[in-house]
């Protein structure tokens, strides 16, 4: 069981940035690709980002690419989403996933899932 937690979402100008952390609670969090999504209400879950166990392999949508930024510490259970260049469409609640493969998260699949920050983009 892997348990995720969110943090760091807000409300911020269009232009500004914010930056995501995903705390997981077990060690076992290493050996799982750890992604983001988003989701506004009333529309589908959108994949965001994501990164392999290893660090070496990231992918992004392509409405963030260039703007964010997915990284990860295996060492202190985190991932981390810089988001820059905010906006207002970046708008939604932003959820961090862990699935064991990366084509997973790519589909918008997953086995845990965090209780997701808002992240507000005002223009």
């Amino acid at each position: 069981q892997v348990q995720l937690v969110e943090s760091g979402g807000g409300l911020v100008q269009a232009g500004g940035s914010l930056r995501l952390s995903c705390a997981a609670s077990t060690r076992t969090s290493s050996r799982y690709e750890m992604g983001w999504f988003r989701q506004v209400p009333g529309k589908e879950r959108e994949f965001v980002a994501y990164i392999t166990w290893s660090g070496g392999n990231t992918d992004y949508a392509h409405s963030v690419k260039g703007r964010f930024t997915i990284s990860r510490d295996n060492a202190k259970n985190t991932v981390i989403l810089q988001m820059n260049n905010l906006k207002p469409e970046d708008t939604a609640v932003y959820y961090c996933a862990a699935a064991p493969l990366a084509a997973s998260l790519r589909k918008g699949e997953y086995d845990y899932r965090g209780q997701g920050t808002q992240v507000t983009v005002s223009s």
